[in-house]
């Protein structure tokens, strides 16, 4: 599913973002990536989706090997990978079903297959009575959502959660982590970047922290292991 071998990744700057990670995850599986800020997380994350590209190691995801990807491959890597960022990233003019119909008009599905299927993940996210919501319209638990279903849409074997409930409330937070938890249970692998202890110490998934640039901690129903 995901393989990292040997993977560095040092900026223009001369900042060394990683060093030498080497970890697999597996198909289903719900990993937690936790660390300081400033550790590699994000960096990470871009790895495994392509918006990063390592400086040397082997990095392997869906069966495509990332250092020898060409350009015009790249959208069909990200065909199955779904991606969902804290500050939500929605497009202000579009409704909530023309943003997650935006993520399949992209790999230009029908008219008919974009409406039945927005339709289905926006009431799987408990928004079917907000459909023609815009953004400024939704609080930013909807806004969550819809940016959930819009990852989802495609059917991803993989989704990329980069502090997903950053900007939420705590009730709004567990509202999204239920939802990540069932799309898990469907099948889903699910890589999550989080600083809410509460979170990964309550649900206690696998957890790989990362600090440094270096994995300093990888465990099966792990606990956060640092102070807020």
């Amino acid at each position: 599913m995901i393989e990292m071998q040997d993977v560095w990744k040092t900026y223009p700057d001369g900042t060394s973002a990683l060093r030498g990670l080497t970890v697999a995850i597996k198909r289903n599986e719900f990993v937690y990536i936790v660390g300081p800020s400033g550790a590699g997380k994000s960096t990470f994350m871009k790895l495994i989706y392509r918006e990063e590209r390592p400086t040397k190691g082997h990095l392997f995801v869906n069966g495509f090997n990332l250092e020898k990807l060409r350009q015009r491959k790249i959208p069909y890597l990200r065909r199955n990978i779904g991606v969902i960022f804290q500050d939500y990233r929605l497009l202000s003019q579009l409704t909530a079903a023309e943003n997650v119909g935006f993520a399949m008009e992209v790999i230009e599905a029908s008219k008919k297959t974009i409406k039945r299927r927005t339709h289905e993940v926006l009431e799987m996210v408990g928004l079917k009575d907000r459909i023609d919501a815009l953004p400024t319209q939704m609080s930013g638990g909807e806004q969550q959502r819809v940016a959930i279903a819009r990852a989802i849409v495609n059917n991803p074997s993989v989704i990329i959660a980069d502090e997903p409930t950053g900007n939420l409330d705590p009730e709004t937070s567990w509202g999204i982590m239920r939802l990540l938890e069932d799309i898990n249970f469907r099948g889903t692998t699910i890589v999550m970047a989080t600083h809410n202890k509460e979170i990964v110490n309550t649900m206690r998934k696998r957890v790989i922290a990362i600090e440094k640039g270096l994995i300093i901690r990888d465990q099966l129903r792990g606990e956060y292991g640092y102070e807020d």
